[in-house]
Formats: structure tokens, C-alpha cells, sequence
């Protein structure tokens, strides 16, 4: 199961730090990172939000003195240099020259490494990392195994499967870790005074690949669904799904557990893994809103706390995944009673003279707005679309709202005008109220007022939130301010951590 370069690019040359040359992005490494190979080499840091602050401490806390520079923004440079760190460089130009002056660059996850001058460094060696692939190298044993990992991705439930998964093992009494894009940089919990039984770690597309970059392997990773998203980070489409499978396809996990409704996860050869299926009628499945495994009833799921026929699909991932590590999935199955819903993620925020508000910030892509649509059945709901464009194509949400529209489709944002010229002669036809709105305040005016004070204002974007908002987060926030609720109270990620 050991990693190689899936590039015939590459020239396999490597340095005294053990990294390949001369590939770029394409080449894996043949053995665990840790950060002591890092010691002969010229490093830099790239992005100082937590990540980036979290991989700063993370190798200081191993390299005390190894030369390092950042390369961040000028308000970012004055805060590093307040660390008072002699051995930190900041720069604010992170050019293809100065970026090629590198033999190690540790970027954060936000920043593409198909950018152009990342693209022209790696050509001429330097190697891009993240700290996913440093927390893995760490941990890794001699076999390159990270015992008792638990890798969730997916585009659209990972960060509720992932929590879920928490949940269900820690009810069963076994200490667990959850961490990664979730919310907690893995680096932040490098050094554990107690390590957990249990590692469960969510991974975006953009840290997936960082596993298998970092020559070392989960001993569970599960792939939920694979739909078009973040073009703009991984360039195209096809990309994408690469990136997010190198979870399976590269980073070789023990026992690799998929979707058996996507056809993208099962055309998968993943020789080097033992791969189990959920959704599938001999494993863990629903039958209408029963959950099974196999053709044995275990319980039934309407009354779960988690929104969505597709995140209570999602349990039986979660089911699968507490299998392959060898526990009792029925008897903790139950558990899932008593779950806690992330916020953000079709989360009911309360009532306000007869209107309802869910706030489904999370959500980036068409397909989950969609999704979010298909909880409410024949309730009155305005759903507001729309934000960043990611160039992303809107023409399976336009075609759905034919037959399943709501009453009420509000635009906004950077793409809202492309969504609206997509629905205008579907809208036409009389099926639904279609608005364009300037902003969310502007969104929720049109929505209330569609409504006439009866059914669900519904925020699923299908879109990020960048250049309005700092993040998803911030425009749930708003949202929840808009609706006449604290927003404080509505965003805290439940057991990030290890308990």
C-alpha cells in the first residue's frame, strides 16, 4: 500500500528532506512526513488565518529556530511581528519568484495550488503542503497507518456525518477526537496530553489530497456524494472529483467506505482497500424512513433530529464507518436520538408572527439547496438564492423548480442575476413568485412579504458567501440578526475536540 507518484511527469529525484522534485502537485511521497525532515530545508508559510497560525506553532513547537517566511497580507505581517519571533520573515508578495525560492511551502487550505505561481514554483520544485498532510505524517506508524482515523468527505452532509460519527462513539464511552474542516485545524491538536481512542476527522476538497500527499493512510475514510463545486479553487470540474477522491484513490485507506447510489464512488478501483457500501440492501440502508442492515429492522428514523432524508441517509455511513472499526453499530444506532444539529446546516432558528426561519448557510451548491427544498414536502417556503459565482451550473435547479417549485424563489448576489434569468420563463409559466433582491436584508423583505405571514423563509444559498460575507458563518449570522434572533446563540459547533 505504499504511495507513488501518479505522474509519468515525474523525475523521482528527492531531496535530504525525503520530498520528490521536479512534479508539482501530481507526486506523492513514499514515506510518513514528520517535521523533522523539514529541518534542512528552506520553509515557508503561505496564509496566516487559523491554519496558518496553527502550522506556525505547530513547527515551532518542533523547529524552534528554524527559519521561516510568511507570506501574507500587511495587516497579517504586523501581527506576526508582534511574535517577536527572530527567526520569522513576513512578506507580502507571494510571487512565483519568490514562492520557487522554497524547498517547502505550508499553505492554507484556501489557497488553490493551481494558481499560477504556485503552479510555476512546483514546476521548478518547491513542494506545496498543508497541515493535514504534516498531522498525518506525524502520526503515522510504521506500517504508514494513522491507527483509529476516521476520514469523512464528501460535497454536500460531511460536517454533520462527521459529527454524528463523534457523537455515536463517544455515547458508546470511547474518547474521541473531532477535528479538521469542521472547525478545528488538526495542527491545534498535534500534541494531546491524553490522545482519544478515536480520531474523526472531516476533510474538504482542498485537504484531502493532503493525505495522500502526506505518504500516509486513514484507517477508515468515507465518501459521501461527489457533485460540482469549488471550480474556482480546483479550476474545473473534472478536477475537482480527482481532489476529492484522492481520499480513496490515493491516500489508500484501510477499509474505504462509499455511497452506493453514486456512480462516480462505485466506478472507484480501489484495490488496496477493503471497500464497504452504505445505501446498499445487504449493508446499512433505509427503506422509505426505516432504517436496516441487511433485511434486519433497526429502527425508525422520522423522529431523529437530523434535517433532511439525506442526512439521515448519512447515518448509515456513520453505521458502516463504526463497523469497519469493529464495534456494535446497532446498539449505538440509537444514540442518534440525542444528537445535537450543527448550526448553519438546516437549522430551524424559531418562529416570528407565523414564519419559520431555517438557516442553511452551509449550503454552496445547487444540489443542496435542492436538498434543502425536499424537507419541507407542501409547506408555504421562500427560499433565497445566490452568492459568490463559481461558475457553477443552475440549470438541474431551474429544470426541478418545474415541478417542485416553492412558492417563492428570492435572488441575490454575485451570480443571483444568472439564477434569475435561468427561472424567469419557468417562473413565467406560473409555478412560483420569483424575486431579485439586492442584498440578504433585501432577500428577506421579499420573502416575508411573499409569505404573508404564514410558512418558511429559507436561507440555502447553493452559493458561497465571499464578497458579501466573510464566511458562511457570518451570513447565517446575519441571517439570524435579520429574523430577530441572537446570533450568538445559534453558532456554536457542538464537540469540537476530544471528549
Amino acid at each position: 500500500m505504499k504511495p507513488t507518484c501518479a505522474s509519468s511527469r515525474c523525475s523521482s529525484s528527492t531531496t535530504s528532506s525525503g520530498f520528490r522534485r521536479a512534479c508539482g502537485n501530481d507526486c506523492v511521497r513514499t514515506s510518513p512526513l514528520k517535521f523533522g525532515q523539514l529541518e534542512d530545508s528552506k520553509v515557508a508559510l503561505w496564509g496566516w488565518g487559523r491554519e496558518g497560525r496553527a502550522a506556525y506553532r505547530a513547527i515551532r513547537s518542533r523547529l524552534s529556530a528554524l527559519p521561516l517566511t510568511l507570506f501574507c497580507n500587511a495587516e497579517e505581517a504586523a501581527e506576526a511581528a508582534a511574535l517577536g519571533d527572530a527567526h520569522l520573515a513576513t512578506e507580502t508578495d507571494a510571487s512565483a519568484e519568490r514562492l520557487s525560492a522554497f524547498d517547502v511551502v505550508v499553505k492554507s487550505p484556501g489557497i488553490s495550488p493551481y494558481r499560477a505561481e504556485a503552479v510555476t514554483a512546483a514546476a521548478a520544485g518547491t513542494r506545496f503542503i498543508g497541515g493535514t498532510a504534516l498531522w498525518f505524517g506525524e502520526h503515522a506508524g510504521a506500517d504508514g497507518v494513522v491507527p483509529r482515523t476516521i476520514c469523512v468527505t464528501g460535497t454536500k452532509g460531511k460536517s454533520t456525518t462527521t459529527a454524528l460519527l463523534a457523537h455515536l462513539l463517544r455515547a458508546g464511552g470511547h474518547v474521541t477526537g473531532l477535528a479538521g474542516n469542521i472547525g478545528l485545524p488538526l495542527l491545534e491538536v498535534l500534541d494531546v496530553a491524553q490522545p482519544p481512542e478515536f480520531w474523526v476527522i472531516e476533510l474538504s476538497s482542498y485537504q484531502t489530497g493532503d493525505v495522500a500527499h502526506s505518504g500516509a493512510h486513514p484507517q477508515v475514510a468515507v465518501a459521501l456524494n461527489v457533485f460540482p463545486e469549488h471550480l474556482d479553487w480546483h479550476g474545473s470540474e473534472a478536477r475537482y472529483v480527482e481532489d476529492k477522491l484522492r481520499l480513496l484513490t490515493e491516500a489508500a485507506p484501510r477499509v474505504a467506505i462509499i455511497n452506493a447510489n453514486d456512480k462516480r464512488l462505485t466506478a472507484l478501483s480501489l484495490a488496496d482497500s477493503d471497500v464497504r457500501r452504505f445505501a446498499d440492501a445487504q449493508g446499512w440502508h433505509l427503506r422509505e424512513d426505516d432504517l436496516y442492515r441487511g433485511d434486519d429492522f433497526v429502527m425508525d428514523t422520522r423522529s431523529l433530529p437530523l434535517p433532511g432524508r439525506h442526512n439521515r441517509g448519512n447515518l448509515c455511513a456513520v453505521l458502516t464507518a463504526i463497523e469497519a472499526l469493529g464495534l456494535d453499530a446497532k446498539k449505538l444506532a440509537p444514540h442518534a436520538g440525542s444528537f445535537r444539529p450543527l448550526p448553519h446546516r438546516l437549522q430551524t432558528l424559531g418562529t416570528r408572527d407565523g414564519v419559520a426561519y431555517v438557516n442553511d448557510s452551509i449550503s454552496t451548491t445547487p444540489h443542496a439547496s435542492l436538498a434543502a427544498l425536499d424537507c419541507f414536502g407542501n409547506r408555504r417556503v421562500a427560499i433565497l438564492v445566490g452568492g459568490h459565482d463559481r461558475g457553477l451550473p443552475w440549470e438541474e435547479f431551474a429544470d426541478a423548480m418545474r415541478t417542485h417549485a416553492p412558492l417563492a424563489v428570492i435572488t441575490m448576489g454575485q451570480n443571483g442575476p444568472r439564477i434569475h434569468a435561468l427561472l424567469e420563463p419557468v417562473a413565467a409559466q406560473g409555478g412560483f413568485h420569483l424575486g431579485a433582491a439586492n442584498d440578504l436584508a433585501d432577500a428577506m423583505t421579499q420573502a416575508q412579504a411573499a409569505l404573508g405571514g404564514e410558512g418558511v423563509v429559507l436561507l440555502s444559498p447553493g452559493a458561497p458567501s465571499f464578497g458579501m460575507y466573510r464566511d458562511y458563518v457570518a451570513r447565517g449570522r446575519h441571517f439570524a440578526e435579520l429574523a430577530g434572533f441572537d446570533p450568538d446563540m445559534i453558532s456554536a459547533i457542538p464537540g469540537l475536540g476530544i471528549a
